[in-house]
């Protein structure tokens, strides 16, 4: 490996004290999908820390270890990432030395974690989300050493106070649900003498939110105002024109695949995670060049399956977040008044689109892969064009009256 990132210069590596350290993170670094170049950039920084230190690394490392590595180089983002990325291969290699959880009620954190993976079968994203709550209500409601037997209806009710100021009644909801969660595990584990799980749920009604959908305008003002002269402008203008244009959800966009698109009968195959369903889209001429463009000039090489890649080093599958930061990013740069909308806006901007063109609701929600109408019709509330247009006409007899009292 080190021949291939080193073709003149490889006998320097391969004559070097380190080099077992320096043919595996090479080894791992391709593995993993980094480039050669943002390879070869890696293990040469990592060959300078090895030499700098001068002894050998020994079988296993710490965190800390790793750190004082790195401690005489320039303290610059390069380095920084050559940091983490060696921490990464050495964890994969099961070399790094896991440092104890020193947080408070670790022990209690650590068994929640396990009856939310074990015992009620949540994702990842989900048990990240329950302990990203619970951690911030501990550090408010029981500051330093207290123990959980310390809670209080009034602590709890504080920090829900504390918390409603910053965010919306609809995440409440989510928040309030995952504390009763905890608190019935904790009460349920002799945390807790009496359960403190009997907490209000803020009132949430449906279509009381104004409509997310923007003007077209706006929407083509947008991609308009993208950047194509770089891999990253390309590859962002394709998946907001994808979402805009076809009213992709984020989770799809990063499930396509370079299979997906049928170039001979001009369809785009849609894996729905949330309907767990499979779509079939036309696609028009622009939008097939446009996706041309992006895999001539946007698409870094790899032999990945996936449409859409990470900008960054290892080159791999987007998630889902990184296509909402992409239009918060585009959003911020575009100078228009975005402020307020989400990726989101997008999808409810082509189906007011589409109602706009007179298309009916049932084909607008089997192109937006809904099972029901009442979804669609959450998509299209407060249209006001089309209820002018169904406004009962006031009876004459009520005019008359209406002007005799003025």
């Amino acid at each position: 490996m080190l021949e291939q990132l080193f073709p003149k210069y490889h006998r320097r590596y391969s004559a070097s004290p380190h080099v077992k350290e320096l043919r595996a993170f090479a080894r791992w670094l391709t593995e993993v999908g980094y480039g050669r170049d943002p390879a070869h950039d890696h293990v040469r920084r990592l060959r300078e820390a090895l030499d700098l230190r001068g002894r050998r690394l020994q079988a296993r490392i710490d965190r800390t270890g790793v750190d004082d590595l790195f401690a005489r180089l320039p303290d610059i983002a390069t380095y920084r990432a050559t940091c983490r990325a060696f921490v990464r291969c050495l964890e994969a290699c099961g070399r790094l030395v896991a440092e104890p959880d020193r947080r408070p009620h670790a022990a209690t954190l650590v068994g929640y974690e396990y009856q939310l993976r074990t015992v009620r079968g949540l994702s990842n994203s989900t048990v990240t989300q329950h302990l990203a709550t619970v951690q911030a209500f501990l550090d408010e409601a029981l500051p330093g050493d207290s123990p959980i037997s310390a809670l209080t209806r009034a602590s709890i009710e504080q920090h829900l106070v504390t918390t409603g100021r910053r965010i919306s009644r609809q995440s409440m909801q989510h928040c309030v649900a995952r504390l009763r969660s905890f608190l019935r595990f904790c009460h349920s584990n002799s945390l807790l003498a009496q359960p403190l799980d009997a907490i209000d749920t803020p009132r949430v009604y449906r279509d009381e939110l104004p409509p997310r959908a923007l003007p077209w305008r706006i929407v083509t003002g947008l991609l308009r105002s993208i950047d194509r002269s770089t891999a990253t402008g390309w590859r962002d203008y394709t998946i907001l024109h994808l979402m805009s244009h076809y009213g992709l959800r984020p989770s799809e966009v990063v499930l396509l695949r370079l299979d997906a698109i049928d170039w001979q009968t001009c369809t785009l195959r849609v894996v729905q995670c949330k309907t767990r369903s499979v779509l079939m889209l036309p696609i028009d001429a622009r939008t097939l060049r446009i996706i041309k463009r992006y895999l001539c000039d946007g698409r870094p090489g790899s032999d990945r399956p996936e449409l859409f890649l990470r900008a960054r080093g290892p080159a791999g599958p987007m998630k889902h977040y990184a296509v909402c930061n992409i239009y918060q990013t585009r959003a911020a740069r575009s100078g228009l008044d975005l402020q307020g909308t989400s990726a989101y806006s997008l999808r409810h901007s082509f189906a007011m689109r589409l109602l706009d063109r007179g298309v009916g609701i049932k084909a607008i929600g089997d192109v937006l892969g809904h099972r029901g109408l009442e979804s669609t019709c959450v998509y299209l509330r407060l249209q006001l064009d089309a209820l002018r247009d169904v406004a009962l006409p006031l009876p004459r007899m009520a005019l008359a009256k209406t002007a005799e009292g003025a």
